[in-house]
C-alpha cells in the first residue's frame, strides 16, 4: 500500500492507464481478427475497408504507446500484403 500521497496518486494513474491500454489493445486485436477473417473468406472489398480502419486504429495505438511503432509497422505491412495478394 502506498504511504505517500504522490505514491497513491501514481497507483491510481497506473490503474487508469492500464484500463485504457487494455481497451485499445483489445480493439486493435478485434480489428485484426475481423480483417484476417475477411481475407480467409476472400472478401476483397471488406478486407480493403477493414485494412484502412485497422491501420488507423493501430497507428493511433502506437502513437499512444500501447504498441511499439515498429510492431505496428510490421503488422500493418504483413496485413497489407495479405490484402493486396487477395486481389490477384
Amino acid at each position: 500500500m502506498a504511504t505517500h500521497k504522490s505514491a497513491a496518486k501514481r497507483a491510481r494513474q497506473s490503474v487508469r492507464r492500464q484500463a485504457v491500454n487494455q481497451k485499445n489493445t483489445s480493439m486493435v486485436k478485434t480489428f485484426e481478427r475481423k480483417l484476417r477473417e475477411a481475407v480467409g473468406n476472400k472478401k476483397v472489398d471488406d478486407a480493403q475497408k477493414l485494412l484502412k480502419d485497422y491501420m488507423s486504429k493501430m497507428m493511433k495505438a502506437a502513437n499512444k504507446g500501447v504498441f511499439h511503432y515498429k510492431t505496428a509497422s510490421r503488422k500493418i505491412s504483413r496485413l497489407s500484403s495479405l490484402v493486396s495478394n487477395l486481389g490477384k
